[in-house]
């Protein structure tokens, strides 16, 4: 039987960071531990100390290990849970991800009955109230059909191999600090430098559709330019990886077929905020994968990380 870790960092966190708590409570396969690795600052109120403090009593697994904000990093805070778990595997998840059913933990852990196997994701719905055009990109990166990804797909699949979210991911925690763990600080994509640097040391990484969470955004056309700014960065500063393997292409052939999906579902009062985000996400992810070329002031305009940028060593 496997033993799993799962670290979840947090930054007030809303009414479905209890769904998560109670879905996590009822999985098959119980967790040895659940890691809260929380970010506090002045403006944090104590409702996630009342919350874990009714949960404590019913679910003894739970810890709480607090980040103060200027110490947050995508990298780091998560490596911390690592450090602290002392269970084979570790499944990274985010706040606002809620388990569809109790299954989760246990279908992501059977991926690793393969010993060749060092990391495996699940598969992201979109939840009440999306847009059509969220559930198509949902559907697009996430499809119903789980896959096991090796170095020999490369040449088909591209960048896609790489692809493995922290949302929803599982470790092999010896593997992981064999290769580094997540590196800090990292702006963003910690997940899938590593995945790459997995795929490309000859093991597997396992998309399991069967293993599902509901978990959906709705970005603003602007945050979604910072955050693909963020995504351009990560890229520029890992091109042994990324370099080889440009994502453009499949990024255009998702808008291409999002936008047929929404003519033909009747959806195609949506077409113009395809293109809003479309364009913002392409504009973001180019700029980004140019920073070395900007100046720093407008580098904090466009950065949704704007604490990542604190260090003048990392321009």
């Amino acid at each position: 039987m496997h033993q799993v870790t799962v670290i979840i960092p947090t930054y007030k966190p809303g009414d479905e960071f209890g769904v998560l708590l109670k879905r996590l409570s009822l999985q098959t396969l119980r967790p040895a531990r659940v890691l809260i690795l929380n970010t506090t600052d002045a403006e944090t109120d104590d409702r996630l100390g009342a919350l874990l403090d009714r949960w404590k009593s019913r679910f003894e697994v739970l810890s709480v290990l607090h980040v103060e904000k200027k110490e947050f990093d995508h990298g780091r805070t998560r490596h911390l849970g690592f450090v602290f778990a002392k269970t084979e595997l570790v499944l990274c998840m985010t706040q606002d991800a809620i388990p569809r059913d109790p299954y989760l933990i246990e279908r992501l852990a059977a991926c690793f009955d393969d010993d060749s196997t060092a990391a495996a994701y699940g598969r992201q719905l979109a939840g009440k109230g999306s847009s059509e055009r969220e559930r198509f990109t949902r559907q697009f990166n996430y499809p119903a059909v789980s896959r096991t990804k090796m170095k020999a797909d490369l040449k088909k699949m591209g960048i896609k191999t790489f692809f493995c979210s922290d949302v929803c991911a599982m470790w092999r925690r010896d593997i992981y600090f064999a290769l580094g763990g997540f590196e800090y600080p990292a702006i963003f994509n910690e997940d899938m430098v590593l995945a790459g640097k997995m795929i490309e040391q000859g093991w597997k990484i396992v998309y399991a559709a069967d293993a599902a969470v509901w978990h959906s955004h709705r970005y603003s056309p602007i945050r979604q330019l910072r955050r693909n700014f963020d995504l351009g960065v990560s890229q520029a500063q890992h091109a042994e990886l990324f370099g080889r393997y440009p994502s453009e292409g499949e990024g255009i052939r998702m808008v291409k077929q999002c936008a047929g999906h929404l003519v033909r579902s009747g959806h195609v009062n949506e077409l113009p905020a395809l293109i809003a985000d479309s364009a913002c996400k392409y504009l973001g992810y180019r700029l980004g994968k140019q920073y070395r070329h900007l100046p720093k002031r407008v580098i904090l305009r466009l950065t949704d990380n704007p604490s990542y940028w604190g260090s003048s060593r990392l321009l």
